[in-house]
């Protein structure tokens, strides 16, 4: 079935005391795009979860956005003191006192003043296999949400494209019947007008005959409206096949646009030419819908 190439899905998973939230998201692309924001000290995971999307997606701009964050019940502040930098300032005011014959000293509170001397760290959690995992089971959570919302998408685009197809069948019904009488009017004008123009001379009828049948074939859109109906056969074949068909039913959409844009040159009959606006019209709707299927 078809699949839109927008969709969402978010999933929030806890560990140990850490919450991790995975949003997804994707929007039309000609191409395949994966952009991952996750925390730096994760980064050397991020392969691993383009990998696991590549495999599910195959077309579109997709965006992850990954947070690892520690609950505030659960939040440990771990206490750190620079010692190379309280070594340094105790050996600059040892100096001091020698070189000045100073007798103060420096007591608790004069130390705890150095600025970054001691500084709160919040723990994060081992990047250990478990972890891991548990970071690309909430990743795989997240797409499979994305993925059924891409496929509900893709179900009311091909719903969509059933019933514009249908329309364009109907008026492709109407320019054939409207064909036959246009060809044989074209005929009788053509074999009218030339015979007013020569009447004062003399007329070789089978020649005549034989060169209002060559313009009147050259107006002749038999073969266009076949092959139109050919592409709305496989329009219907490719709505239900499984696997990414975008790029497919763009190819198609060109083809008919040729087809139709033919049958408007080669026709001099007004309401042919008004029904190749109409066809037109509805060609360029299922083009819309088309760029945002997978």
């Amino acid at each position: 079935m078809l699949q839109s190439m927008t969709g969402f899905g978010q999933a929030i998973r806890l560990m140990n005391g850490y919450q991790i939230q995975v949003d997804i998201k994707t929007v039309n692309h000609r191409y395949r795009e994966i952009k991952i924001k996750m925390p730096r000290e994760w980064l050397a995971l991020e392969e691993k979860l383009k990998s696991i999307i590549q495999k599910r997606i195959q077309r579109g701009r997709v965006e992850v956005f990954m947070t690892i964050e520690q609950q505030e019940s659960h939040i440990e502040e771990q206490v750190e003191i620079d010692w190379q930098l309280a070594d340094r300032y105790l050996q600059a005011a040892d100096q001091l006192k020698t070189r000045y014959k100073l007798n103060d000293s420096l007591s608790l509170k004069d130390l705890m003043l150095i600025p970054d001397l001691v500084s709160l760290r919040k723990d994060l959690p081992d990047q250990d296999e478990v972890m891991n995992q548990f970071i690309t089971d909430c990743l795989e959570e997240a797409l499979h949400q994305l993925l059924e919302m891409r496929s509900k998408e893709g179900s009311h685009l091909r719903n969509d494209l059933i019933k514009r197809v249908q329309v364009m069948e109907k008026l492709h019904t109407q320019i054939q019947s409207m064909a036959l009488r246009a060809v044989e009017q074209m005929r009788e004008k053509l074999f009218q007008r030339i015979q007013e123009v020569l009447s004062d001379k003399q007329l070789d009828e089978s020649r005549l005959t034989m060169e209002v049948a060559l313009l009147a074939e050259r107006a002749n859109i038999d073969e266009e409206l076949t092959r139109l109906l050919s592409h709305f056969e496989q329009c219907y074949t490719l709505f239900n096949q499984v696997e990414p068909v975008g790029r497919k039913l763009d190819f198609l959409i060109q083809e008919m646009n040729r087809e139709v844009n033919t049958i408007g040159s080669k026709s001099n009959f007004t309401e042919i030419t008004n029904k190749v606006v109409d066809l037109k019209a509805e060609l360029e709707k299922i083009r819309e819908q088309v760029q945002n299927i997978q």
